[in-house]
């Protein structure tokens, strides 16, 4: 096989997976969500949805997958802890941290991070993760997006274990939120 070549892979896992769904084959295993993860390039899901098929193989994801992962997590927690607030102090937040005020996670910039929509739009809507985010158009169209949200990953990896039994204060998410902003 010519390296590179992974044409005949695509073509004999459609195959399969056609053939799987003709037969009716009830074992567990969807063979739309097997032709999803290859076309979209995100054969690590496989390994996320059936971790007991793959035994021996490399188990590690992509660099890229991990950081979608960590940044949706603390949007996840930022949205859940921004929606425990009083009225008083949502609108303190929405004025100190504009205009990114209204704690809503935004998505990635097409152009730049389109790899980081296809991991994100794979985790929510075929591995059922981060449901909070689902239906929501993950094009932010917001060219620093994946800066903004290292800087904010920099401030909220030092808060993250302490927030299980705890909620992000005020301050922190203002914090946060700010941290989007290109600096000065």
């Amino acid at each position: 096989r010519l390296q590179g070549d992974w044409s005949s892979d695509v073509c004999s896992s459609d195959l399969l997976t056609e053939i799987y769904e003709h037969l009716k084959i009830k074992d567990g295993v969807d063979p739309k969500f097997v032709q999803s993860a290859i076309y979209s390039g995100n054969t690590w899901g496989l390994m996320w949805k059936y971790p007991g098929i793959f035994d021996g193989g490399s188990s590690e994801d992509p660099p890229l997958v991990g950081d979608v992962v960590d940044i949706l997590e603390m949007w996840s927690l930022i949205e859940f802890h921004h929606g425990q607030l009083s009225a008083e102090d949502k609108a303190l937040v929405k004025t100190e941290a504009t205009p990114f005020g209204d704690a809503k996670f935004r998505g990635f910039d097409g152009n730049n991070d389109g790899s980081c929509i296809g991991i994100a739009r794979f985790l929510i809507e075929h591995l059922d993760r981060f449901s909070e985010f689902k239906g929501r158009d993950l094009n932010s169209h917001y060219i620093d997006s994946t800066n903004g949200y290292n800087r904010m990953l920099a401030i909220f990896q030092p808060l993250r274990h302490s927030l299980v039994d705890n909620h992000l204060t005020v301050t922190q998410l203002i914090s946060l939120l700010q941290a989007q902003r290109y600096p000065q």
